[in-house]
């Protein structure tokens, strides 16, 4: 569905609560390194050491427990991306280039990949247009195509082994390559429109020493298969957890907004109201939304804040603004009500009342 940007003079805005919001992100924007390290480094050693026991395994009982803690905690590893994008270098030293050495290039998906584009998506001037990578109006689109958004994800890993492990040799003697490899398959994307720049200045330099890392990764995984080095077994274990870890987040992703504009310009307001927020109690969503994804609508009217402070932020908001507020209008009880209200959105064609 092709999407035109519209700048309406509908457009409406909810002063007090940007305002309020404004004040929260100075007082809790700053990072804290005691939580980030030991959380990113518990998630990813426990999900390896999930993984460890799915392919080692000596039953089928204890094989599939690993391979659950495997896709729960990589996949919470994984999820630090959407931090690294928003933080700044200063708050947490060193912590880029360690995930991507610990998460980011094991499971194939380099900082690269997301940054300097998820903020586009941030963008006044871009979200929900055909000009943001991470949008489509999946409300106003047939139900197949939500059953397509989901399965794509769970060809992840194969897509992305592809990508580093031919592509990106192929590029280096090919500039057409490069810049066809650039724009179509170097982002964490779901807009199938969108095409990348290539990148410039120190951004380059550090996309190169992160895409040289994944292609060395994804190059010595096929060639241990090839040599016998490593188990076809473990291999596809491997591949597995990978993808059902981005088949989580795909989903995650599913109802992370309502999808229901098709292309016009938002204010902050109504892009909040656009997303979702799925708060406590349940404690279920910090399974499938964690690292602070269950507060998105909130990110999206703080996005400078770290996770670790979303809690607060929300619980501040919540209390001075109160129920039937426009801020409450974006909290939503559970993942199951929202998939409930897309799927009927879809198969109506419409926005949901």
């Amino acid at each position: 569905m092709e999407q035109q940007t519209i700048i309406r003079a509908t457009a409406f805005e909810d002063a007090d609560l940007i305002r309020e919001a404004a004040a929260l992100t100075r007082e809790f924007s700053k990072a804290k390194p005691g939580i980030y390290w030991p959380d990113l480094l518990a998630s990813a050693v426990l999900g390896y050491a999930g993984l460890y026991l799915a392919i080692t395994g000596m039953s089928l009982v204890v094989q599939s427990i690993g391979a659950t803690v495997a896709i729960v905690l990589l996949y919470r590893s994984a999820s630090f991306i959407h931090e690294i994008t928003h933080m700044k270098r200063d708050h947490v030293p060193g912590f880029r280039w360690a995930w991507n050495a610990l998460v980011g290039i094991p499971m194939m998906i380099p900082s690269f990949v997301y940054e300097d584009t998820h903020n586009q998506h941030h963008s006044k001037m871009r979200y929900g247009t055909a000009r943001d990578p991470e949008y489509l109006p999946l409300a106003l689109m047939k139900p197949y195509m939500l059953v397509l958004f989901l399965a794509i994800a769970l060809f992840g890993s194969v897509g992305f082994l592809l990508r580093f492990a031919i592509f990106s040799p192929l590029s280096v003697i090919s500039p057409w390559i490069r810049r066809e490899t650039v724009a179509r398959f170097s982002t964490l994307a779901i807009n199938p429109s969108y095409r990348r720049p290539l990148p410039t200045g120190q951004f380059r330099r550090d996309w190169i020493i992160m895409e040289t890392g994944a292609s060395l990764w994804s190059i010595g995984l096929i060639a241990g298969v090839a040599m016998g080095w490593i188990a076809l077994k473990a291999f596809l274990i491997y591949l597995g957890v990978v993808s059902a870890a981005f088949a989580l987040n795909q989903l995650r992703t599913l109802v992370a907004h309502l999808w229901e504009n098709n292309g016009d310009v938002l204010s902050v307001t109504e892009q909040y109201l656009d997303s979702v927020n799925v708060p406590p109690p349940g404690p279920i969503a910090e399974f499938w939304a964690p690292v602070g994804l269950r507060y998105h609508a909130l990110h999206h009217l703080v996005p400078s804040v770290p996770y670790h402070s979303l809690p607060e932020v929300h619980r501040q908001l919540a209390a001075k603004f109160g129920d039937g507020s426009n801020y409450a209008k974006a909290n939503y009880p559970n993942l199951r009500g929202l998939i409930i209200r897309l799927v009927g959105s879809s198969i109506r064609g419409g926005k949901t009342a």
